[in-house]
């Protein structure tokens, strides 16, 4: 397998002095441009193409391992996205149990602009899934462990109740459904195959990269897989270090990001850390027709090169 080199950065950000916590967060927006957050509430947006920095309004409340979404403007969806406005919504990962009847919550934010460079942003509190407060939910504190717009809700599932919660981002109002999603990470959507892609919740170590219609999902169904790729098999002795991360490149192709440790056997101690990028292209390639009318989408997985990268003391935690 041919290995790659990190090319020279064309920003650095470093998170602001005077913490313990040096981490920054980065939640995509559309194209190269990414919001950039601190321990502190900072935010910056960025334009990896004409490297612009602007600031934006801050968070309500310093976020620890956050998810993000970002939902464009109606009229801009099918136009031009990377000039127009949308919402960002950014909430905790694992959200800390709230009392009682929470109308609005620190652990969940939405940023609104008209125009993402141009501005103004807006930033807003929002009401927090019903889970929060469940105390048969919260009995630990729950993980999210999918999320995916879905039109114009978000829905997420956690691991500690067999449930999807879904946010109407117009009304502001939650709706739980039965079952968990049926896949993990973050969930994209393909509208050139009407399908949302992300990784199966079926395998417990190397899942494979997997295809669902969440756009039957409701209150009482659960969508089901339509399929799953597996494409890359690590050699002997190479351990997942984190969950597997997906790029959407458009047109059904994506960018698949595992990471692995390589371990002494020795010591235990851990000799190397791996990144490998796998190239694919999901392909549909007709239909299954039952005798009554209904057809199935059939597809397959066109599977291009994989590259590594050996950390030698860079590490990648995130790519978008």
């Amino acid at each position: 397998m041919e290995r790659i080199r990190l090319p020279r950065p064309i920003l650095k950000f470093c998170s602001t002095h005077g913490s313990d916590q040096i981490s920054l967060d980065c939640f995509p927006l559309v194209d190269r441009k990414v919001v950039i957050a601190d321990h502190t509430r900072r935010m910056f947006l960025c334009d990896a193409d004409t490297r612009a920095v602007v600031s934006i309004p801050n968070l309500h409340k310093p976020k620890s391992r956050p998810i993000s979404l970002f939902i464009p403007s109606t009229a801009d969806a099918n136009d031009h996205p990377s000039v127009g406005g949308g919402s960002l919504y950014v909430m905790e990962r694992v959200p800390e149990p709230e009392k009682g009847d929470v109308k609005l919550s620190d652990q969940f934010e939405a940023f609104v602009c008209s125009n993402i460079f141009e501005g103004p942003w807006n930033c807003h509190l929002l009401r927090p899934p019903p889970f929060v407060s469940d105390r048969t939910c919260c009995f630990t504190y729950p993980k999210i462990t999918s999320y995916a717009v879905v039109g114009s809700n978000i829905c997420i599932s956690h691991n500690s109740c067999n449930a999807t919660y879904c946010l109407d981002t117009a009304r502001n109002t939650w709706e739980v459904g039965n079952g968990n999603l049926p896949l993990y990470g973050k969930v994209v959507y393909v509208p050139e195959l009407k399908l949302w892609f992300g990784f199966s919740t079926e395998a417990r170590t190397m899942s494979p990269l997997a295809a669902a219609d969440l756009s039957t999902m409701d209150s009482h169904s659960q969508p089901q897989l339509i399929g799953d790729w597996k494409e890359f098999d690590p050699p002997k002795g190479w351990l997942e270090s984190h969950d597997p991360q997906l790029v959407n490149l458009g047109s059904g192709r994506f960018c698949i990001a595992r990471f692995f440790r390589i371990v002494s056997m020795d010591d235990g101690e851990i000799i190397d850390r791996i990144e490998v990028f796998t190239g694919v292209e999901v392909l549909p390639v007709g239909h299954d027709g039952d005798g009554s009318g209904n057809t199935k989408l059939k597809l397959r997985m066109k599977k291009n090169k994989s590259l590594c990268h050996v950390s030698n003391g860079t590490v990648i935690a995130d790519i978008f």
